[in-house]
């Protein structure tokens, strides 16, 4: 009597998603270009006073700091570093991501006209056709 272990077969990697990685970087590279942007305007030193939390900073200090460290920058990055990280383990995000990307890049433009809020068509794209096209291999 011959006993042999049967070896599960090995989990196969999926390949990675380059259109879900390059989203991703994407994401970081618009964040980076929004920061390099507006720092160099940015008054470090009223900040650092305390100008921001005692109310003593004015409109356009206000709004640099909603610009960078308050507004979306920190998130982009991160969420562009997930894109990245999930992309490279073959996997997909739903298609809502580039939709709704999509959308809150019209919206942006929409509001304030064209701007930085552009550059999201591509990550928006890309995250769109990265889900059709894993639609397009699962079936």
């Amino acid at each position: 009597m011959d006993i042999t272990s049967a070896a599960s077969p090995s989990a196969v990697a999926a390949p990675p998603s380059r259109l879900t990685i390059w989203a991703g970087r994407s994401l970081i590279f618009i964040a980076l270009a929004h920061t390099a942007v507006f720092a160099p305007s940015v008054p470090w030193s009223s900040w650092l006073a305390g100008d921001l939390r005692n109310g003593a900073a004015d409109d356009e200090s206000l709004a640099l700091f909603w610009a960078l460290p308050g507004g979306f920058v920190v998130v982009l990055v991160l969420l562009g570093m997930l894109l990245t990280r999930v992309g490279r383990q073959g996997q997909h995000v739903p298609g809502y991501f580039g939709w709704v990307t999509l959308a809150w890049g019209a919206l942006g433009v929409g509001l304030i006209g064209m701007s930085g809020f552009i550059s999201a068509i591509i990550p928006a794209g890309l995250l769109i056709a990265a889900n059709i096209t894993a639609k397009r291999e699962s079936q």
